[in-house]
């Protein structure tokens, strides 16, 4: 009996070991899949809760019910957070539990968080995968209010068919139902997209609840949000509830068409491609919401990328766009190092789902590569003369101009009769005329080569002033005003000059120029806003800054007068215009008659002291016998003075007559034509009352004193010119014959 006993203990202590040599063995050759890739599990603490084996989460890999036929048991074990060691979760603890392929927490409590290991073994094959719980406490979510209730576990997603019915049911409902006493009570909340909350009853007719679940009888885009369900039940005495929460949105109803469409590349497009560099062809494809599989790929020479051998293609693959149900995906083909025999390959673009297919091929061509660093340049180099000429114009925009009309500007003395070229006037001070003739007449006849009219030199006196100064403005192609202070005085002359240029400006249409001596912004006259409205340039006077020829003053008052060559003294430099050969011709014979009108009064002064000689050496006359011209050839201080002056007026009169030769002559040179006949009856001047004020007449001369003036004075100052030489000579003629 003893011994039959050890025999006993002896084979059951084999058998201890061999099962336990076993189990070592196979716990040695599980295969672990690691940590489950769903993330972490969250439980609110006092709430059922329960975790789910990731490995029956695929059924294709293992099934409960077929692991279970084939001898595989599951076991779960877990690691508190903070332990090294992990222990074996037994199914008798009264709040973990065991179902299927679920552990059970009822309820969930602060000490449960940590990892959790779910292994299917039997005596050839072991797996496990572990996963993590989190047991949140309720004070770490922040409530304000009990609409919506607190969750902890993930949301999950439903899609409504728009305008269609549905029937939502709350997550772990009928898990819950076997394990429950008695049937669970579920409430149903409603938050909507603009974050208002509805608690139970905001059912109406198209959505209410039947029993636990949530019917829609016709789905609208108002009854899309978050609904959150919380289930209430009772188990072995005990109240427990979890709540869940779900999003429900809208897709397109079922009745319209769900096959798949290429949006990109569309028929006539062309991709331009270069040699040598990455080419991206784009591919985008849309699939109407529809719970079946959908694919977008592309081909080469009907291969698809896996097929080919060449490292040089890849493929990008992104979501683009997904709004109620239908997605919007997009396929990028890379191509690296695109060369000539790519360009003559066939690629396509193909998309597929449940309810069909469609490809789309892609057409490339050879985009011709531009010089870009040449082109680059080259607008470089021209933005730069852009900004060179931009600032050469700035800065010398005067010169060009004068340049551009000395080139192509129309001579004013081809188109007109008028024999000045500017008509100045000014205020009779010692300060205006010593600018006026010193400064501005100097330099516009002799440097500029203007012909200048100023009244006081180049008219007669006697007549009506008024009409004088009209008809020489008339003759005058400018009517220059050097404007001051004192130029606007009340019955000044200058005043009388300004006054009748403003009424040829409104009446004739004559151009004022307007020189600026003095500053007359202060003066409170109506001729100052008249001269600036009339006056076509208005060019101020700066001091010594306006003295040097190439100043802006001279440059500006050029472009104000009529177009003439540009030229330095007498010397002109400009060829262009057939004008400066004239004057040359003029100048030069002007010097030849001046040198010859010189050797005359020279020969006839001799001749005339040589005359003088002889009648001294004659006998004297008889007394009371002596001529009125007699009296130059008495003796005696009183005659030889009265001698002198006949003499001195005799070779006045010479001079006066050749130098109105020579003027006649440079006139048929300069001009070539005769002297035009000055206008008559001008219109009568607009202020006649300053005459009487203005300007007396001066002594008559000799020549006047013997022979009487004409009922008229001359209108113009060049008529006036002719007139005293004339009278002069019938002077010395009437003198002679007596």
């Amino acid at each position: 009996m003893s011994s039959f006993i050890s025999t006993l203990v002896f084979l059951c202590s084999v058998a201890a070991v061999t099962q336990s040599s076993h189990l070592t063995v196979s716990e040695s050759m599980c295969y672990d899949w690691g940590e489950s890739s769903d993330g972490t599990v969250s439980v609110l603490e006092g709430e059922a809760g329960w975790l789910s084996c990731p490995l029956f989460s695929h059924p294709s890999v293992y099934n409960y019910t077929s692991t279970q036929s084939a001898g595989h048991n599951l076991f779960w074990y877990r690691l508190p957070e903070g332990h090294d060691l992990e222990q074996p979760i037994r199914s008798n603890s009264s709040r973990l539990s065991k179902s299927r392929e679920r552990l059970w927490l009822q309820p969930a409590a602060a000490e449960d968080s940590g990892l959790y290991t779910c292994m299917l073994r039997n005596k050839s094959s072991c797996s496990k995968i572990a996963m993590r719980l989190k047991v949140l406490r309720r004070e770490d979510l922040v409530q304000d209010s009990d609409c919506p209730p607190p969750v902890a576990a993930s949301t999950s997603s439903v899609d409504i068919p728009q305008h269609g019915g549905w029937i939502l049911d709350c997550p772990g409902l009928q898990d819950v139902t076997k394990m429950a006493d008695s049937d669970p009570s579920v409430t149903w909340y409603h938050v909507t997209l603009s974050g208002s909350c509805y608690k139970y009853p905001f059912w109406n007719i198209d959505r209410q609840k039947k029993g636990s679940s949530l019917r829609f009888f016709v789905m609208y885009d108002t009854y899309c949000g978050l609904y959150f369900c919380t289930v209430t039940y009772l188990r072995r005495g005990k109240t427990l509830s979890f709540t869940r929460s779900i999003n429900v949105s809208t897709i397109h109803p079922t009745s319209l068409p769900k096959e798949p469409s290429i949006l990109q590349p569309v028929r006539s497009r062309v991709f331009p491609v270069r040699q040598g560099m990455e080419v991206r062809l784009q591919c985008r494809g849309l699939f109407p919401s529809l719970e079946s599989f959908w694919k977008i790929w592309w081909t080469v020479d009907g291969k698809t990328l896996d097929e080919l051998s060449d490292h040089r293609f890849s493929n990008i693959n992104s979501q683009v766009k997904y709004y109620k149900g239908d997605r919007t995906e997009e396929s990028l083909l890379v191509i690296q190092d695109f060369g000539s025999a790519d360009l003559k390959r066939q690629y396509n673009c193909s998309v597929r789902n449940s309810r069909g297919f469609e490809t789309r091929s892609a057409q490339l061509k050879e985009d011709v590569s531009l010089p870009s660093v040449e082109l680059g340049c080259g607008l470089g180099v021209t933005l730069v003369l852009m900004l060179l000429l931009f600032v050469v114009y700035h800065v010398f925009w005067l010169e060009l101009l004068l340049i551009y009309r000395s080139w192509f500007g129309s001579d004013e003395r081809h188109t007109d009769d008028k024999e000045y070229d500017v008509y100045i006037s000014y205020a009779r001070n010692s300060e205006d005329e010593q600018f006026v003739l010193s400064t501005l007449r100097t330099v516009l006849e002799n440097e500029l080569g203007y012909s200048v009219c100023i009244f006081d030199r180049d008219s007669l006196p006697g007549g009506n002033s008024s009409d004088s100064i009209l008809m020489s403005m008339q003759r005058s192609r400018r009517l220059l005003f050097v404007v001051s202070p004192i130029f606007l005085t009340e019955k000044s002359f200058s005043l009388l000059e300004c006054r009748l240029g403003l009424y040829l400006q409104h009446g004739h249409q004559a151009s004022i120029v307007a020189v600026v001596f003095c500053s007359v912004s202060k003066l409170c006259c109506v001729e100052v806003t008249q001269l600036r409205q009339a006056a076509v340039s208005i060019v101020k006077w700066r001091g010594s800054r306006s003295g040097p020829l190439h100043s802006r003053f001279w440059l500006r008052l050029r472009l104000a007068l009529p177009v003439r060559p540009l030229a330095m003294g007498r010397r002109l430099i400009d060829s262009t215009s057939s004008h400066s050969d004239l004057a040359v011709l003029a100048l030069q014979k002007a010097q030849r008659i001046q040198n010859q009108k010189d050797r005359t009064n020279q020969t006839r002064r001799s001749r005339w002291a040589s005359a003088n000689h002889s009648r001294r050496d004659r006998q004297a006359p008889p007394s009371g016998s002596v001529k009125s011209w007699g009296h130059c050839r008495g003796e005696g201080p009183q005659h030889s003075r009265n001698r002198s002056g006949c003499a001195g007026f005799v070779d006045q009169v010479d001079d006066r007559g050749e130098e109105l030769k020579v003027e006649t002559e440079l006139q048929q040179v300069a001009h070539d034509r005769t002297d035009a006949v000055p206008q008559t009856d001008p219109t009568p001047n607009p202020d006649s009352t300053h005459e009487t004020h203005l300007t007396p007449n001066p002594a008559p001369t000799p020549a006047q004193a013997s022979y009487p003036a004409p009922d008229s004075a001359p209108h113009t100052c060049e008529e006036g010119r002719k007139h005293n030489q004339q009278q002069q000579m019938i002077g010395s003629w009437s003198s002679e014959e007596k």
